[in-house]
């Protein structure tokens, strides 16, 4: 067998901080700033930050053919203890361990990093790897902030990394309780059966409210930090506060520094495909409206509903306390149509009529073979930073409990300056300085 990617480059003499990914022998480059061509027989390598949770389900924490999972970090050493073990039992490897995630996304054997940590380090983590010259496989939602949004498209861009927000639903599998991938919908969106504008709602019936109460505790009483838990590493950019368990591991997401409840949680896997079938993937709501009670400044909330709105009159609907036991209602409306769970549709035939209908243009749905060829993944950067915009308004609308007014153009709010601090939010020293 020929030399290794990473002895070409120790040969050469270059950099592997700055261009991870290189062929037994150089393809050229493919279109964008620092992006090569990988050869196909090339096994690609991967990393994960964060095995608490989602890092370490069958679907992640894998090695194959085509993808060697090589190390792993978490700042809980029986997290970390437990990921070493898994690795030695699954694959009879001893995955390389780190505490410090710098550590990893700076690996010469790491091609891929993949952000599994709570969502207040995804952007920061994100920029970081590309900087490094990874390309990114980031768990959802894609950042916390808006502004932490904007700078990962940025660095993606300007480093020429290959993006994945993992949250599928717009290309595979079917669709939460509605009993169809989102392609018919998209084909009967777009053929203008239902008419114009559009109103979806997401609501119990299509499952959103299984983690609709994922909220916070007030006055969090003050415990010692566990043994085992680097709590300064995992607090990170976020305000330093008195640690208490029920702010770490499966429980953050009820709390304003680190995510913003269900709706952070699982609002990305329902918004984004909405996004796509409604033709909106570069586009923004130009309003967001709560129906809420206050919210503590620390402690996530419940909601009964977040309504966007979009310019051309399309809204999305979020429904939440109080809508999961009411009567049958529309996922999809519209002037001339209803779309129902279950596919259950006004128009008469709707799926002969949608089976004539030319399918949606075909999408690059392959990560690793989009590492390989240097194209743009089905769901990149670009795509994942409208959506969790998305997610995003409605989590500063939320925290301020009122209407909110957004400028698409400028990607701000319009006069409500408290609702654009929520967009650039501060950080601790030294993450600041990172993103």
């Amino acid at each position: 067998m020929g030399q290794s990617r990473r002895d070409f480059l120790k040969k050469a003499g270059l950099g592997i901080a700055g261009l991870t990914i290189l062929p037994r022998s150089v393809f050229g480059k493919m279109g964008e700033p620092g992006s090569t061509r990988v050869a196909p027989s090339d096994q690609l390598t991967r990393g994960i930050i964060g095995v608490g949770g989602i890092g370490m389900s069958g679907l992640h924490f894998a090695s194959d053919e085509k993808c060697r999972l090589v190390a792993v970090c978490d700042v809980d050493a029986n997290h970390l203890n437990r990921a070493l073990e898994a690795g030695q039992t699954r694959f009879g490897t001893k995955l390389q361990a780190y505490t410090d995630w710098r550590d990893l996304v700076h690996d010469a054997n790491v091609d891929i990093v993949h952000i599994a940590t709570p969502s207040h380090w995804h952007g920061i983590m994100a920029v970081e790897a590309a900087r490094a010259g990874k390309d990114i496989f980031c768990e959802k939602p894609m950042t916390r902030t808006i502004g932490e949004g904007k700078k990962v498209v940025d660095a993606v861009n300007k480093y020429g990394r290959i993006f994945r927000l993992d949250t599928w639903f717009r290309f595979k599998d079917t669709f939460y309780g509605l009993g169809t991938t989102v392609e018919p919908l998209k084909k009967l969106v777009d053929s203008g059966l239902l008419g114009w504008p559009l109103t979806v709602r997401i609501s119990g019936a299509t499952g959103f409210a299984w983690k609709f109460y994922w909220t916070g505790k007030e006055n969090l009483v003050p415990e010692p930090v566990p043994q085992e838990l680097d709590y300064d590493m995992w607090l990170g950019p976020a305000p330093e506060k008195p640690y208490n368990p029920h702010r770490v591991h499966q429980t953050f997401r009820g709390y304003w520094d680190y995510e913003s409840g269900g709706l952070g949680d699982m609002g990305q896997h329902y918004i984004d495909p909405v996004q796509y079938i409604l033709g909106k993937d570069d586009d923004f709501p130009v309003k967001v409206e709560v129906d809420a009670p206050q919210q503590h400044p620390d402690a996530v909330g419940i909601w009964r509903s977040i309504t966007y709105t979009y310019a051309d009159g399309c809204r999305i609907i979020l429904e939440g306390e109080g809508f999961e036991s009411e009567g049958k209602v529309p996922y999809l409306e519209g002037p001339l149509g209803k779309v129902y769970k279950g596919f259950e549709c006004t128009i008469p035939n709707v799926m002969d009529v949608i089976n004539s209908l030319p399918d949606p243009a075909p999408r690059h749905t392959d990560f690793l073979e989009c590492v390989k060829d240097r194209q743009h993944f089905a769901l990149d950067e670009k795509i994942g930073y409208h959506s969790a915009t998305v997610v995003n308004m409605g989590a500063c609308a939320l925290r301020l409990n009122r209407t909110l007014h957004f400028d698409p153009a400028k990607q701000r709010f319009i006069g409500d300056d408290a609702a654009n601090l929520l967009i650039d939010q501060p950080m601790r020293a030294p993450w600041a300085s990172m993103i």
